[in-house]
């Protein structure tokens, strides 16, 4: 397998180097109050920040490890991982929110405290990438600054069980690229007996909101009023496919969320499309060998791929605390964009790294099998230069949108509508919210 390169993962993210933030934060450094000698010092109140989240249990997992490797060399001030929900509660000093978090935390008065702003007053370094356009901006505020650090960054690509391949007579080492070529592989599957040949987890965002950068199609309207524009050519056939799929019992549907990854997993199903992170959980709970592979794309459409787009949680910083949890918050941030971190991280919970530090670790020819889902990911990711209509949008990601998306794709997967008139009726409905 190739080792990840240097020059296509700079590609993906754009110009990687030390956020204007911590240029900043360097040039002009925060004032420090001076203490007098029986001063105590100004973490002795504080001794436990709280970080909380909803990755799962064995994301969770993950994240337990790299906190307890954080709190054996800062034991002053501890970090307590806890998995709930942000509101269930007392508002945390740290927790990583996905997107179906945002809605509620975003709405009212700010819940959260720059994480730019959080770095600079302490002193601390903010070394990440500048944020790429094909990039959720949801972590951004409008003068490009992070606000929240993505620290679960996934592009869609496809996992398929190598041995169910092999049992069919397809070479498991030459996954196909087109969805033309995966129907035929499909047909092979159910041949050989493959009661779930294909699943999906995240239809909306997979084979909608992806599928449509892929194949450098648009998903919005921008301008004085976003909608949704999902009813192209592109996106009709491609429903309609699918729907043919449904029909033949070749795609099998368990969910809106990751419930498919699930089904995957316990190898009921022998391909899958999910987010590239699913590729280390994968490892650890398939009782078969998991291949990956691009994101199939239509062969017949002029240009395609074109480039997949990268969301995922973040974590955000409460507001309202102290200065020393502040403080705190700042030091676990940097620890977690050190190299050794960044390179953890993305073995154990798959996500893309962050900074340089992280694009250089992740080079070593040792971890090329455990980074097989971030390579591909970053090939889909710099494919092409991203363009005016393959950049990431906000807008689809409003849970009211992401619902009217949700609900059309499933009035054609249980046949009350063809697929023009279910994407015809979503970008009507779009445009009918406030």
């Amino acid at each position: 397998m190739n080792i990840l390169s240097r020059s296509a993962l700079v590609a993906a993210f754009g110009a990687l180097c030390v956020s204007p933030v911590m240029a900043a934060a360097k040039s002009q450094p925060a004032a420090k109050p001076q203490a007098s000698p029986r001063a105590a010092p100004a973490d002795a109140a504080v001794k436990e920040v709280e970080l909380v989240h909803s990755l799962g249990a064995d994301k969770g997992e993950q994240l337990q490890k790299l906190v307890d490797r954080y709190n054996a060399t800062n034991p002053a001030v501890k970090v307590v991982v806890r998995e709930r929900r942000w509101n269930d509660g007392a508002l945390p000093d740290m927790m990583i929110l996905g997107e179906r978090d945002l809605p509620g935390f975003l709405t009212g008065a700010p819940r959260y405290r720059p994480l730019y702003q959080v770095m600079k007053e302490a002193g601390e370094r903010l070394e990440t990438l500048k944020a790429p356009p094909m990039m959720t901006p949801t972590p951004l505020d409008s003068a490009n600054r992070l606000v929240a650090l993505p620290v679960g960054l996934s592009t869609p690509v496809m996992f398929y069980n190598k041995q169910a391949f092999r049992d069919a007579g397809v070479d498991p080492d030459n996954a196909p690229k087109t969805w033309q070529a995966l129907q035929k592989t499909l047909g092979q599957l159910v041949a050989h007996g493959a009661t779930c040949p294909y699943t999906t987890a995240q239809p909306a965002w997979i084979l909608v909101e992806n599928m449509s950068a892929w194949h450098n199609e648009p998903v919005v309207a921008e301008g004085k009023k976003a909608s949704l524009t999902i009813n192209g050519m592109l996106e009709v056939k491609h429903v309609a496919m699918l729907s043919s799929w449904v029909k033949a019992r070749y795609l099998h549907l368990f969910g809106r969320e990751d419930e498919a990854t699930e089904r995957f997993a316990k190898g009921e199903c022998a391909v899958l499309t999910a987010p590239s992170a699913a590729f280390p959980t994968l490892q650890r709970q398939a009782g078969f060998e998991v291949g990956v592979a691009t994101l199939p794309y239509h062969e017949d459409y002029y240009g395609a791929p074109q480039n997949t787009l990268a969301d995922g949680p973040a974590l955000w910083i409460g507001a309202g605390k102290k200065p020393a949890e502040y403080k705190a918050v700042a030091r676990f941030v940097s620890f977690w964009l050190s190299s050794e971190s960044q390179v953890e991280w993305q073995r154990t919970a798959g996500y893309l790294p962050l900074n340089r530090a992280g694009l250089l670790a992740s080079e070593s020819r040792l971890l090329a099998g455990d980074l097989a889902a971030i390579r591909i990911g970053v090939q889909q990711l710099s494919h092409k230069p991203v363009t005016s209509v393959s950049r990431a949008s906000s807008y689809p990601q409003r849970a009211a949108v992401r619902r009217i998306i949700e609900e059309e794709l499933e009035s054609v997967w249980e046949d009350r509508k063809p697929s023009k008139l279910a994407l015809d009726t979503a970008v009507a409905r779009s445009r009918a919210l406030d």
